[in-house]
């Protein structure tokens, strides 16, 4: 299988975020691991464990595949289990944008995204994140999606945010430069990077 890259995106050495990430899912990332064989350079992925074990096991082995191949791996609202596998940083929802100045001082060289849905709470996750995800962009298969944002009005906050801002949602691949024009910095998928597995490129779909 060829490894999804995206040029855009610098070397990890630079420090600097992925423009492309792949989010998992419990019900619709059927093979984390699989799915992480098919990233590499530019891209990253977020693990979602959602306090299951049998997800947390698969913190190490994917820490293991982002080093091999090039990745950034974070761990979803789970700083020890990022530092014990020695993951590139932690993402953490919007209900929980509050712990990231506790953790910033503890492990201030973790990489930290967060997730923002209205302007508050992107305002509020920029000041403390080194990106966020804003969602949903557009309407989207996500069971948790509330309605979307809107392409005019989701780009009007990510201009306006202090950080870089991440579309999440019904993002279609193709749109990326589009997205970045607008002010986006990149974007975030589930079913797409899912869909990548069982195909020789993944589907065009995005959130």
């Amino acid at each position: 299988m060829t490894s999804l890259t995206y040029a855009r995106s610098a070397d990890l050495a630079s420090a600097s975020l992925p423009r492309l990430f792949a989010f998992t899912d419990p019900q619709r990332t059927p093979d984390p691991l699989a799915l992480a064989q098919a990233l590499g350079p530019g891209t990253g992925l977020i693990l979602r464990h959602f306090g299951r074990e049998d997800l947390k096991a698969l913190a190490k082995p994917l820490a293991q595949a982002a080093r091999r191949n090039r990745f950034a791996l974070l761990i979803a609202a789970d700083p020890a289990l990022a530092i014990r596998v020695k993951a590139d940083g932690v993402h953490w929802p919007e209900r929980l944008t509050g712990e990231i100045r506790r953790w910033r001082f503890k492990a201030p060289h973790l990489l930290v995204t967060a997730s923002a849905h209205s302007p508050a709470a992107l305002r509020r996750a920029a000041r403390l994140a080194d990106g966020v995800f804003l969602s949903p962009v557009f309407p989207s298969q996500s069971p948790s999606a509330g309605a979307p944002l809107g392409l005019i009005r989701a780009a009007s906050m990510a201009r306006q945010a202090a950080r870089p801002v991440f579309a999440l949602g019904g993002v279609e691949i193709a749109d990326l430069p589009a997205l970045e024009a607008r002010g986006f910095y990149g974007a975030g998928a589930v079913e797409a990077f899912s869909s990548s597995i069982s195909a020789a490129s993944p589907s065009r779909q995005v959130g």
